[in-house]
C-alpha cells in the first residue's frame, strides 16, 4: 500500500510516470523477498536492513517493536515467521549489498539475528 502511495503522491506533485513507477518500485524492494539489484535498491534496502546491525540494546528493543506490531499473530506463528525471516538473511552470502554497510554492519547484524533465532527457537 505504501508503494502505491507513494507513486500516486510522487505523479501528483508532477514527477513523471516513469521516476513514478521506479518509486514505487524502490518502495517495493524494501519487503526483502530478493537481493537487490541496482545501485538504488541496494542502497535503500542497505539503509532499511541497517537497524539489523545496531547495538544489542537498540536490536532487541527493535524485535520487541516488531513483536507488537505482529501482536494479532498467535505467538508460535510469529515465532516460525520471524525466524524464517531472519534465517533468510543469514542465508545470503551477505546481509548488506553495498561496501559501506557490510563493513561497518555485517558481523554485528549476524550475531544479532543469532541470538534473536536463539529465543525464537526455544
Amino acid at each position: 500500500m505504501s508503494a502505491d502511495w507513494a507513486e500516486r503522491v510522487a505523479i501528483a506533485q508532477g514527477i513523471s510516470v516513469e521516476e513514478a513507477t521506479r518509486v514505487r518500485d524502490l518502495v517495493m524492494v524494501t519487503k526483502h523477498n530478493a537481493v537487490p539489484i541496482s545501485l538504488d535498491a541496494c542502497l535503500l534496502v542497505d539503509v532499511d536492513l541497517a537497524i539489523l546491525g545496531s547495538d544489542a540494546g537498540r536490536f532487541d528493543e527493535y524485535e520487541d517493536q516488531i513483536r507488537s506490531e505482529y501482536s494479532w499473530v498467535s505467538e508460535p506463528a510469529f515465532r516460525a515467521s520471524r525466524a524464517s525471516i531472519l534465517r533468510g538473511f543469514l542465508a545470503r552470502s551477505s546481509i548488506y549489498s553495498t561496501d559501506f554497510f557490510r563493513k561497518q554492519l555485517e558481523s554485528k547484524a549476524r550475531k544479532n539475528i543469532g541470538r534473536s533465532l536463539a529465543r525464537l527457537e526455544v
